[in-house]
């Protein structure tokens, strides 16, 4: 059960959700995509949160803007973790209605939140999650994290 579902609100979000799409294949992990609006197509959304688990997800990365409610919607209908990516976009006021209404969850239903147009790192937590019990993902974690230390590395050599 490596597969991640990654939904957004509107086409519109596609660009910033891209990043999590191919960070995730990088790491070799399946992706399902889809455009689930919580405003614009509620049924949708009561299916794919409360179907999600039985359909082979692990984890469900879900991007949104203005009042982002998707991910809050989701992740209080589905067992599985949900991480939040708020989406500056053109309805928003800089971004923070959209990083507010993500993080600011009631308790019981958790929604993992990560930086404003933070898709990347959304995907690398997936993957982190998925990685808790593959370890062939796990090693891939490893290596990118070496990589990204290496990189550091050459830069501060570069300054010299």
């Amino acid at each position: 059960m490596n597969k991640v579902g990654v939904i957004m609100g509107s086409k519109s979000d596609l660009p910033v959700m891209q990043d999590a799409i191919d960070i995730l294949k990088d790491f070799n992990i399946e992706v399902e995509i889809d455009i689930v609006s919580a405003h614009r197509t509620p049924e949708k959304l009561f299916d794919y949160g409360k179907n999600a688990h039985s359909r082979g997800f692990a984890v469900i990365i879900a991007g949104a803007g203005g009042a982002a409610h998707l991910p809050g919607m989701i992740a209080s209908l589905s067992p599985l973790p949900v991480i939040g990516v708020p989406v500056k976009s053109s309805n928003s006021i800089d971004g923070w209605d959209s990083v507010l209404s993500i993080l600011q969850m009631p308790g019981g239903v958790p929604v993992a939140t990560v930086a404003l147009n933070g898709a990347k790192n959304a995907g690398i937590l997936a993957a982190q999650i998925i990685g808790s019990n593959n370890p062939e993902v796990l090693n891939k974690i490893i290596d990118y994290k070496e990589a990204l230390k290496q990189k550091v590395h050459e830069s501060a050599k570069d300054l010299k």
